[in-house]
């Protein structure tokens, strides 16, 4: 166990099995000596979550399109914990058909809950963790995004967009939080078999196409997209604010 973390409090929203990206920025963190906090959307996801963590006093419901929900999973954190030093965002959602086919299928209503979910949503954690005065001076605060929000990626569209809102907002929350002494980036993550990605339409063909495209042919691993995470909740980043920073072997150069 490393210390880059030692000390400090981390609040993980995402987590949906041991295979996703936010399990393995958890796993890195942890090891780095961090202490952490996990939500969980409803009571189905907190059983797999709860068979990860194993302490149920560490988990706290919280549906991020919902402000009251949001508000009131703060004040447990913050009436169970303390004040944080990060938290890490790594929750996306879009109807399926709002994936597949042409970008003019898409929907009024799937594009407005994509966007909701996968990009508001920061801005609205973000928000109340302020309002609730529950971030530590010098926090950090992460969010996962992918190419597919500067790239037109195959059956991606509506998340594509999505994404590139996230950014942008990432950009801005990072120039009007910076003078608070709260840092915040974003994480774009290479393509990495998760249960995300598996609803994508030939998603093998896109795992494989980026692994091709990997510089050493390896795809990169949710520990590596870890290591980035634990680095930017950490000391050590203090300097990095409004940046997307890649974790995807060089695909993205090619």
């Amino acid at each position: 166990m490393g210390n880059l973390l030692e000390g400090k409090k981390i609040l993980v929203m995402g987590v949906a099995n041991r295979r996703s990206i936010a399990w393995g920025c958890a796993s890195v963190m942890q090891e780095q000596g961090a202490q952490l906090i996990y939500t969980y959307q409803n009571e189905r996801l907190k059983k797999s979550l709860l068979k990860l963590v194993g302490d149920e006093e560490r988990l706290v419901e919280c549906d991020v399109s919902s402000d009251e929900s949001i508000q009131a999973a703060f004040s447990i954190v913050k009436e169970r914990f303390g004040t944080i030093d990060g938290i890490v965002h790594a929750i996306a959602f879009a109807p399926k058909q709002e994936l597949e086919g042409n970008i003019l299928n898409s929907t009024r209503a799937g594009f407005a809950q994509a966007l909701d979910v996968s990009s508001y949503s920061f801005l609205a954690v973000a928000k109340f963790a302020v309002e609730k005065e529950l971030l530590n001076e010098n926090a950090s605060l992460a969010t996962l995004t992918y190419m597919g929000s500067t790239r037109a990626i195959p059956s991606y569209n509506t998340m594509g967009i999505a994404k590139a809102a996230l950014e942008a907002e990432m950009r801005y929350m990072a120039r009007d939080l910076g003078a608070q002494g709260i840092r915040v980036n974003a994480i774009s993550a290479g393509a990495v078999k998760t249960l995300a990605v598996t609803g994508i339409k030939d998603h093998s063909k896109l795992l494989d196409m980026s692994q091709n495209r990997a510089v050493d042919c390896v795809s990169v691993t949710t520990s590596q997209i870890g290591g980035m995470c634990a680095f930017l909740m950490s000391d050590l980043s203090t300097g990095v604010v409004g940046d997307v920073l890649y974790v995807d072997k060089g695909v993205h150069l090619i």
